[in-house]
Order: C-alpha cells, then structure tokens, then sequence
C-alpha cells in the first residue's frame, strides 16, 4: 500500500477512536444529566465508532501496514443542552464524512481500488450517521425546553439504542 495512503487511513483511524472518545463524553454528560435514553443512545454511537476503528485497524493490518498509534485529543464535556450535544454530534460527523471523501480521492490519485472499495462501506454508514443526528438535531430544535417533549424523546433514543444492541 502507498505511504502516503497508509498514513492517511492510520489518521482516519484515529478520528473514529476520537469519535468513539467523544461520544463516550456525551454519554456522560446525560447520565449526569439524569437522561438515561440519550445516554444509552450515545453510548452505542460509542460502540459503533470503535466498530469503525478496528474496520480500519484490521484494514491496515490485512495490507501489511504498520500501526502508528497516535494519541487522541481531549473530549467536549461540558454542553449547554441536549440539542447542543446532538449539533456538536452532527458536527462531528460531517467533519468524518469529509475525511472519507479526502481518503477515497487520495485511493482514486494512488489508484489503490481496493482502499477505494474499502471506503465505500463508509461513505454509506456516513449517510445513515448524519441523518440519524439531523433528525434529532431537528426534534430537539422543536421541542425546545418543553421537559415532556425532552422526556419522550429521551425514551425513544434509549428504546432504539436497546434495539440495536
């Protein structure tokens, strides 16, 4: 695999353990704010970004890459809102999503088409990523600070992330 390519996937590597870091954070701030249902929700956003990792790590280890372990910045911990944590969220996903689109225009320059097909399964989880935080971004923008509208919505987020466990 190409140095250069090989070097930018250990950086995509990095960005979803952050990811997973961050999230993780966000767990925590609703836990401590007593919104179990986001908390749980957040906590499989968690569990899927390391998911995406070690899709990366076993990637790069599959190529003959050699792991280059970096270490990841601090989380966000303090918010003003549910609807500020879901919008750094949302945020935080179009900032992965770019990444990807930079990843497979660097496989497409090195004509690497099997990192190229690699990505692809990325791009899709990327669409189902972003949309799943804009709509809560959106739910949460109208509900405002009605408590019984955040309560509701707590409880499906914390029955959806039940689900999908």
């Amino acid at each position: 695999m190409n140095k250069q390519l090989e070097k930018a996937l250990y950086q995509q590597l990095n960005r979803e353990y952050f990811s997973a870091y961050q999230y993780l954070a966000m767990s925590a701030y609703f836990e401590h704010q007593s919104f179990k249902g986001f908390a749980s929700w957040m906590r499989r956003q968690s569990d899927e970004e390391m998911e995406h990792m070690m899709k990366y790590y076993t990637y790069i280890i599959d190529r003959d890459g050699e792991m280059a372990f970096e270490s990841i910045a601090k989380p966000i911990q303090k918010f003003s809102s549910p609807l500020s944590v879901f919008q750094a969220g949302l945020k935080q996903e179009k900032e992965i999503t770019k990444h990807i689109h930079n990843l497979i225009e660097l496989a497409i320059s090195k004509k690497d088409h099997a990192t190229h097909h690699f990505l692809q399964w990325f791009i899709t989880e990327q669409v189902e990523e972003e949309s799943s935080f804009k709509d809560i971004v959106h739910q949460l923008s109208l509900i405002g600070t009605n408590k019984a509208g955040l309560l509701m919505l707590d409880k499906k987020l914390g029955e959806s992330a039940s689900r999908e466990s």
